[in-house]
């Protein structure tokens, strides 16, 4: 049979290698009621033949009933063998090969990143700004008497012992005096 297709309304016997089968005038009746006599002799040898193959896939069926062989453990040999063809081709060791070597070098970028990052952190606790911020911080807390860290807002001992500590929004030496907006 040819690649091509037959377009709709074409007559697909017009695309097979052999001619159609047309009556030889070219035989004898001779020949013809030979040919007929081999054409049964060969339709009833593959008859025969289907039959022998269906009793044959019967026997091998009651065979593989007998040893315990089920059609799923069939398919798990058939999958673990498939599966050791497929980690044992050039392909797939290549390709781990590969993966591993990226997961490698993703590992050595994100150490390197990891690096710098802790670096600049180190960098910026060591600029004089953010000294001056953590200072400040420091100085909030110890202004903090020991009942408001203890979470006692609003007692009365808190009222007797007088002002409480500065708000963190008040103004200092460095900070420029901000007046707030009118509406």
């Amino acid at each position: 049979m040819t690649d091509a297709l037959p377009e709709l309304g074409e007559d697909p016997a017009s695309f097979m290698d052999d001619p159609p089968p047309t009556a030889a005038p070219s035989l004898t009746p001779e020949e013809q009621e030979e040919l007929q006599g081999e054409l049964a002799k060969v339709e009833e040898e593959i008859q025969t033949l289907s039959q022998v193959l269906t009793a044959k896939e019967k026997e091998l069926a009651d065979i593989k009933r007998k040893l315990g062989i089920t059609p799923l453990n069939e398919l798990k040999q058939n999958f673990s063998r498939s599966w050791q063809e497929v980690t044992t081709s050039n392909a797939y060791r290549r390709t781990s090969e590969s993966f591993s070597l990226a997961g490698q070098k993703a590992s050595a970028a994100f150490s390197t990143m990891g690096s710098a990052f802790t670096r600049k952190l180190e960098d910026v606790k060591n600029k004089p700004t953010f000294k001056s911020f953590e200072e400040k911080v420091g100085n909030l807390k110890t202004k903090r008497s020991p009942s408001e860290t203890l979470g006692n807002h609003g007692s009365q001992d808190d009222d007797a012992a007088g002002p409480g500590p500065e708000p963190f929004n008040s103004q200092s030496d460095e900070m420029p005096n901000q007046e707030p907006p009118t509406h």
